[in-house]
């Protein structure tokens, strides 16, 4: 049975809020978790649904897991891995693509890897070619079956040249959690650089690794053969701090997000400024705020570290309706990340989307008929909805527009949003938001 949630909005958002470690970088730590034969410790945790999908996942293969959601911290102990069953990994995976990076560690540790079919949020093609390609690479041998791949190493895994046709995140965490126990050394090129990608090889050097960064976008990886535990603190969710950030200035309101750490959102805190935002920030936080007056109109274009993150866009986008002029987003990471914006048209915003690259960046998706370039006017006055969260962050761009909107919109599916947002309903209601669970 799907959430029902009824906003009244119109008020803007004040108070404190308090963000803990990033969902992009929590999950792949916890996988390197099976690459250590001594205990893990991994402190900043945030209950998000993808923390509880891959703790289900670890235990499946034998790895005792304990989470204090208090402190947030999670304990690991994979001395005991063992294979788990098909159906049980099916069953547990879900819509989660994390199954796809458990393959190089299992490989290490068991011989053998079983990944479903995959799921994910529906904003663009993010095909597994690429994670399939690289195992093959290191000595991986692919079968697919009717339930999904299964995939064995009888020669072991031997260190390869890897170089990426785009700078998939992904990708590089595949290479990474593969490369590192395999025999030899690895060269990436093209490698996402990412600060979840450096924090993630900041955990796996504490194990052991041998990793090296160049500028340009290449990493070197030495292969060794052993790792143990590490205890690590996650880097804050720069997502989710933006998120609240962009909620703040949608609202005309005034959010203190403890915990938001500034070399990561640079980008972000320069773009938020150019469209009137105003933020202070010290050592525990940020605080994000509308200092009054007009918001101006802005041109974006979406890229990947350290250009304007992709999921930045789509919460600021909330923002930009009630900005004077045209303002212009040019996605370049994902082909389908507009679709969300159907949504808010329907509570009058005007925002037109185009096939066309409305923007100076190279981009993948200008020749094959992706509405990958949008053009907001404003402003407009958001009017409420019945409003049907398509994916993880245009669902949270939905509800930051129905606590913008005049009136009491109703917002279903919003079990998504657990997938990246902690505790989303007690931060709402920590900023004075007048929403209800019906």
């Amino acid at each position: 049975m799907t959430d029902l949630l009824r906003v009244n909005g119109g008020t803007p958002l004040k108070g404190e809020i308090t963000v803990r470690g990033a969902k992009n970088f929590v999950s792949k730590a916890m996988v390197a978790a099976l690459l250590g034969e001594t205990p893990s410790v991994l402190r900043n945790v945030p209950l998000i649904r993808d923390v509880d999908v891959v703790a289900d996942l670890l235990r499946l293969h034998a790895v005792t897991v304990d989470y204090d959601d208090a402190a947030g911290v999670l304990e690991f102990d994979s001395a005991n891995v063992e294979t788990a069953h098909v159906r049980d990994i099916d069953a547990h995976a879900g819509s989660s693509r994390i199954p796809i990076l458990f393959c190089g560690p299992l490989l290490h540790r068991l011989g053998e890897a079983f990944i479903p079919d995959l799921g994910g949020c529906h904003i663009g093609d993010r095909p597994i070619d690429y994670h399939l390609q690289i195992l093959r690479q290191f000595g991986a041998v692919v079968n697919k079956q009717g339930m999904g791949i299964h995939i064995t190493a009888p020669r072991g895994l031997h260190g390869t040249k890897v170089e990426l046709p785009y700078p998939s995140v992904g990708a590089t965490e595949q290479t990474l959690l593969t490369a590192v126990r395999a025999q030899g050394k690895t060269e990436l090129k093209n490698a996402a650089i990412e600060p979840e990608i450096m924090d993630l090889i900041a955990v796996l050097q504490k194990m052991g690794s041998i990793i090296s960064v160049d500028t340009d976008r290449v990493i070197r990886i030495e292969g060794v053969d052993r790792l143990a535990g590490y205890e690590h603190t996650s880097l804050p969710d720069r997502i989710e701090a933006a998120s609240w950030g962009s909620a703040a200035l949608s609202t005309g309101g005034d959010i203190y997000v403890r915990g938001a750490s500034q070399p990561e959102m640079m980008t972000f805190l320069n773009t938020f400024r150019k469209v009137g935002g105003a933020f202070d920030i010290d050592d525990d936080g940020i605080r994000f705020y509308h200092p009054g007056g007009p918001l101006n109109s802005i041109v974006i274009e979406t890229d990947v570290h350290p250009g304007f993150m992709t999921d930045w866009q789509q919460p600021l986008v909330v923002a930009l309706t009630q900005a004077h002029g045209l303002s212009i987003v040019h996605e370049t990471v994902y082909e389908n990340r507009f679709g969300f914006t159907d949504a808010l048209n329907g509570m009058g915003a005007q925002i037109q989307v185009y096939r066309e690259c409305l923007g100076q960046l190279q981009c993948r998706f200008g020749q094959r008929n992706f509405y990958h370039s949008a053009v907001i006017s404003g402003p407009t006055t958001l009017r409420a909805a019945e409003i049907e969260v398509p994916d993880l962050r245009g669902g949270f761009s939905h509800l930051i527009a129905a606590l913008t909107a005049e009136g009491t919109s109703h917002v279903s599916g919003i079990e998504l949003i657990n997938r990246g947002y902690e505790h989303f309903m007690r931060k709402l209601a920590a900023l004075g938001a007048d929403v209800e669970m019906i």
